[in-house]
């Protein structure tokens, strides 16, 4: 049976070019798909790629102490975390140090970027302390003093890091969280 009948005319009609190409609406639907995309995109990786200060202190701060615990307990050692609040500085010292490696960590400090300062500390049965100088106490065993670091930047935003004595977990809230109260 031969398909291809010279005399039905449907099989008579060339077929059109199909050489390729897209039509007028075809690239214009696929132009605005991508410029709605861009849109809704950018904003995103606007924000992501402006950095926080806060947010990357609070951030630091929290890795540095998760790691200070981890090292009390592979350590076998105490360590003391220094705020200085009127510098918006910190470091670490541990018990072993002398003299000469307490200035130098003193000296080494972590400063905190411009913009961003640390409020308080409140440590359970201390005052809340709002200037000068506080410790926060590591043990060997990784236990450290229920405490709260409060940090804030110039445009009003605060965070706070809670330090579980128990659970050995810092929870970071992006408010003022007041731990004497509760």
């Amino acid at each position: 049976m031969n398909l291809r009948n010279p005399k039905n005319p449907v099989n008579s009609i060339k077929p059109r070019n199909t050489t390729g190409g897209y039509t007028l609406i075809e690239l214009t639907v696929v132009v605005l798909l991508i410029g709605l995309f861009l849109a809704l995109s950018v904003p995103r990786f606007q924000s992501a790629l402006v950095t926080d200060e806060l947010k990357t202190t609070t951030r630091r701060i929290a890795g540095l102490l998760n790691s200070l615990r981890d090292e009390a307990i592979r350590e076998h050692k105490v360590y003391m975390v220094h705020l200085d609040l009127g510098s918006n500085r910190l470091w670490i010292e541990s018990d072993g140090m002398g003299e000469e490696e307490r200035a130098l960590a003193r000296e080494r400090a972590l400063k905190l970027p411009e913009g961003v300062q640390i409020l308080d500390v409140w440590r359970r049965g201390k005052e809340k302390k709002v200037d000068g100088e506080t410790v926060i106490h590591f043990s060997e065993k990784g236990y450290v003093e229920e405490s709260t670091i409060h940090l804030g930047a110039e445009d009003g935003r605060q965070f706070s890091l809670v330090l579980r004595p128990f659970l050995g977990t810092i929870k970071i809230y992006d408010k003022y969280v007041d731990m004497g109260t509760m």
